[in-house]
């Protein structure tokens, strides 16, 4: 993904940004809800065998890339909603967001929140 202004054409998917609100539920106490902020561009990495190794092997919760336009408003915390090309509903809880020191794309790093039964995504 070279060149400033070239990612757009990579960013085949629309994918939903969720981000938990907290609003006090009137008894002392705390609720937290998901609330639709909106759409954004994206291409969604399939993990690689090593990573899934390591994935596998630690704690770690990384399962795939996910990369935007600079200036799109995602956070870490944030879900991304979507469908994968065979129509199966996906959410990625975004781990952390990064951009390289020349911003012409934003990577999510992101976990994919499965079923039971559900195919290897």
């Amino acid at each position: 993904m070279r060149g400033r202004g070239s990612i757009g054409r990579y960013l085949n998917r629309r994918l939903e940004v969720h981000r938990p609100e907290t609003a006090d539920d009137g008894h002392g106490g705390q609720t937290t809800t998901l609330v639709l902020k909106g759409t954004v561009r994206a291409k969604v990495d399939q993990p690689s065998p090593t990573e899934r190794m390591v994935a596998a092997s630690t704690l770690s919760r990384h399962s795939h890339d996910i990369f935007m336009l600079p200036s799109a408003d995602v956070r870490r915390g944030d879900e991304l909603r979507g469908t994968d090309a065979l129509g199966n509903d996906q959410v990625f809880r975004v781990q952390s967001v990064v951009q390289p020191s020349t911003p012409v794309y934003s990577k999510a790093l992101v976990e994919l929140t499965q079923g039971e039964g559900e195919p290897d995504g």
